[in-house]
């Protein structure tokens, strides 16, 4: 999305959506979901088929979400981010513990594998590449928000063009499947770069200081109920959608 879109819409709607949507980023990297993938004798290769199942799952959850045409369709963008991060997440702590680093993931490593290719210049304060190796500093909640709101400004303006593809639904939810299907495989490639390679994390052997600011979970338990009403009303429009077609095309008695 370019921004020349984006300003075709109120300043008020872009500013709301960007606020939400950094909000949404801060819960996401505050809690790392857990993992029931083993240790893989051949890494990569586990990785790579998680990554296929991610990339499948993400591309029919954003594709569904985007079926509802018009107003409607604007209700599931958010939501449609907050389920595609949730894959993405998952995928990302599933492919560490392939590698048999699952320990080693922070909320860092979950933010740069995330959003890296999104918004790579919002990293420059938080990750130092020596060579080969990656050096993360540790994050506050400041320098967390901080990253959110440079990332966030990228999100609201792609997020924008896929509120205006709304109004075009079966074109618009295959092309937003198909992103969402590209954006993980990008999250992927990150993470088995990353976990194939060595990096560390400064002052790693002390425990992270809290996010005093940060309430985990509010966002993610809120975007979860807004996320089940939007799939819920997704499916009752596509619903109404198939049945008026099968109507117009029944023959007269």
């Amino acid at each position: 999305m370019t921004e020349s879109s984006s300003k075709q819409l109120p300043a008020v709607i872009v500013a709301d959506e960007h606020s939400r949507i950094t909000k949404a980023i801060l819960d996401f990297v505050s809690q790392i979901p857990g993992s029931k993938v083993d240790t893989s004798h051949d890494p990569e290769a586990e990785a790579r088929k998680l990554a296929n199942r991610a990339a499948q799952r993400a591309a029919l959850t954003a594709g569904s979400l985007a079926l509802p045409p018009g107003p409607l369709g604007w209700l599931t963008v958010l939501p449609e981010l907050i389920a595609i991060w949730k894959i993405q997440a998952q995928m990302v702590s599933d492919i560490a513990a392939a590698y048999g680093k699952h320990t080693a993931l922070g909320r860092e490593q979950m933010l740069w594998c995330l959003f890296r290719h999104t918004a790579a210049q919002a990293f420059r304060d938080l990750v130092v590449r020596m060579g080969d190796r990656l050096l993360f500093r540790r994050m506050s909640y400041a320098v967390a928000e901080r990253i959110a709101k440079r990332i966030g400004v990228k999100v609201t303006q792609r997020t924008v063009g896929k509120g205006l593809s709304r109004w075009l639904p079966v074109v618009g939810a295959l092309g937003v499947g198909a992103y969402a299907y590209y954006d993980t495989g990008q999250v992927a490639s990150t993470a088995i770069a990353m976990f194939g390679s060595d990096f560390e994390t400064e002052g790693a052997a002390e425990p992270a200081t809290p996010w005093t600011h940060a309430k985990p979970g509010v966002v993610r338990r809120t975007t979860d109920k807004v996320t089940d009403k939007a799939v819920s009303g997704a499916a009752r429009a596509v619903s109404r959608i198939a049945r008026k077609t099968i109507d117009r095309k029944q023959p007269p008695e």
